[in-house]
């Protein structure tokens, strides 16, 4: 299906690994331009590489903390001298926080979640709006958790900080809507990210395995999927592509659960 990505432009913030990559990948083989943010240069740079191989034009690397606001506008800059002051997608990947319950987190935890997994994506989203109004089409798509809906006492910071990314989504949907600009929140749940497999073979299983990557989940935390494996990063890109594409174009203010079937709607 051709998504309408070709000669778009489009910045993938948390990008260069995980569910980021697989969704640039998608918009990479319909021939957007992209931009991937993080942290690590040798990270992006590869990334970037594989994309120009899917089909991207010239898709490059910006490192960049989204902690550091006057950095977040100074790529976005980047961005607009690049490509004539217009941007088409922003999708925000990005969210870690810290595992603890709720009794052991300190404050400076519970800041650093809100600060990683909140004000990034506010930062990188109030630095590319005048570059998305300025567009013909423009989509951002901004990604949360499952666990916002299925809690768990060892997440409260991190799920905290994702339903806020819900509630600033349903906001940023309603204030661009005059401008036909959609706004979309993806909500993962067990997916096989770097970080769950670590998990998983820290208490002696293959997280490699998505089958029993999903069985220690149950056994550990007591809410599996309906699907009896965990997610893959590859099936969550199409979803998001298609939340950030052109194709998309009566979607605003939704949550999309990709999560193998939960309790939940």
């Amino acid at each position: 299906m051709d998504l309408g990505f070709a000669d778009a432009t489009a910045v993938v913030v948390g990008g260069g690994r995980g569910m980021g990559l697989a969704t640039a990948r998608c918009l990479a083989i319909d021939g957007a331009r992209i931009a991937l943010v993080g942290r690590s240069r040798d990270v992006l740079d590869a990334a970037a590489a594989e994309l120009v191989r899917c089909g991207s034009p010239e898709a490059f690397g910006l490192v960049a903390d989204t902690g550091d606001a006057a950095r977040v506008d100074d790529l976005f800059g980047d961005v607009a001298a690049r490509w004539g002051g217009e941007l088409n997608v922003l999708i925000n990947t990005v969210g870690p926080g810290a595992a603890g319950t709720f009794e052991d987190l300190t404050d400076d935890q519970w800041l650093a979640a809100i600060d990683a997994g909140v004000m990034g994506m506010v930062r990188c989203v109030r630095a590319a709006m005048p570059l998305l109004r300025a567009a013909e089409w423009a989509r951002v798509v901004n990604f949360s958790a499952h666990s916002t809906q299925r809690q768990s006492v060892r997440l409260p910071a991190y799920t905290a900080a994702k339903a806020m990314v819900n509630s600033v989504s349903k906001n940023l949907s309603l204030l661009l809507a005059p401008d036909e600009i959609m706004v979309n929140v993806v909500s993962p749940g067990s997916i096989a990210s770097d970080a769950l497999i670590a998990w998983a073979d820290s208490v002696g299983v293959d997280g490699s395995d998505p089958y029993r990557l999903m069985a220690a989940i149950d056994e550990h935390f007591g809410h599996p999927a309906h699907l009896p494996r965990a997610g893959l990063p590859d099936e969550i890109g199409p979803v998001a592509a298609f939340l950030a594409s052109r194709r998309n174009s009566y979607m605003t203010g939704a949550n999309v659960n990709v999560d193998g079937g939960s309790d939940f709607i």
